[in-house]
């Protein structure tokens, strides 16, 4: 393919090994599609990556590197930024001026139980009452507490390589720990899966298992390139699911789930989308449907459904 743009490329990216591997999947892609294109790869590193304490106290380490990112983006260090959508800010919370240029095709989007290492295989329910399961994701923690009440919440720190080995070593405080059957994939650990969750009950995170890159939206240039590098059934699940957020006004630190499928014989799109309850009650569910050129409509029709039913009360629980 012959590209019109001659000005190199300079990509923005997480250090980390999953950011990595997924930022190497798309320079293949993008290469393939613009030999004539030079991509830069630029390592951008956040306070988030060092922060010790609770996520929440900063927003979540995607927030923290997506604000961090959006910097760079805004005063021209970089051309595009690549990140998991489902640790992006709420689309109402971020810098004015940016957009979605390029959408990998999804991965699997559900969630999954890893023990330590030699551990025989064994399933949520069947854990003993207070093993500590670590998490850092509002909606797993809010999903433990209403699904498995005997079970103890930990909150945990770290990269997912990071934390297996800490989890292997008896040193990450929890006995167990639920991480994204994507990531695990990506880094080469899937054999360490030893139940992966049912997402109809485990309700996935919006934009789960997807990919994207990011880009300033008066760079036209750019748009060009990254637009052939998109996968359109994944932009439609991602538009429908982003607009449940935006509906709600959250993030990767809301306690919810927007999970979207595109039935490819009929061209519609079904949002299904639900508030959790942080303390483990009972949660709000909401689904809509419709042609996939009206995903992000559909997504906003699931939100306001689920704000009509009471979702900002469930919305403001700390657990």
């Amino acid at each position: 393919m012959t590209t019109l743009v001659t000005r190199a490329v300079r990509l923005g990216t997480r250090p980390s090994p999953m950011a990595m591997e997924q930022t190497g999947r798309f320079a293949d892609a993008f290469r393939t599609r613009h030999p004539g294109t030079t991509l830069d790869i630029i390592k951008i590193t956040s306070e988030g990556d060092a922060h010790r304490g609770p996520l929440s106290q900063i927003g979540g380490k995607g927030a923290f590197f997506t604000r961090r990112a959006d910097e760079h983006l805004l005063d021209g260090r970089v051309t595009a930024t690549i990140a998991c959508a489902k640790d992006l800010p709420g689309p109402h919370d971020r810098a004015p001026g940016l957009t979605v240029g390029a959408v990998l095709p999804r991965e699997d989007a559900r969630d999954v139980l890893v023990l330590p290492a030699g551990q025989p295989p064994t399933t949520l329910a069947e854990l003993p009452p207070g093993t500590r399961v670590g998490t850092s994701a509002p909606r797993r923690a809010a999903l433990l507490r209403a699904l498995y009440p005997k079970l103890t919440v930990v909150p945990i720190r770290g990269n997912a390589d990071s934390r297996l080995a800490a989890l292997d070593g008896s040193r990450l405080g929890a006995d167990v720990m639920i991480a994204a059957l994507a990531g695990l994939r990506r880094l080469g650990f899937a054999h360490r899966v030893t139940e992966i969750l049912d997402p109809t009950v485990w309700l996935p995170a919006a934009g789960a298992g997807i990919v994207v890159i990011e880009y300033r939206a008066d760079d036209p240039e750019i748009a060009q390139l990254l637009d052939a590098v998109t996968h359109p059934p994944t932009r439609t699940l991602l538009d429908a699911e982003r607009s449940v957020l935006s509906a709600l006004e959250g993030g990767c630190l809301t306690a919810a789930s927007a999970h979207a499928v595109l039935d490819p014989d009929t061209g519609l799109v079904t949002v299904h989308a639900a508030v959790l309850d942080p303390a483990g009650g009972p949660a709000l569910r909401s689904s809509a449907d419709g042609p996939a050129d009206h995903a992000a409509d559909i997504g906003r029709q699931a939100g306001r459904a689920l704000l009509e039913a009471g979702a900002a009360r469930l919305l403001a629980v700390t657990p």
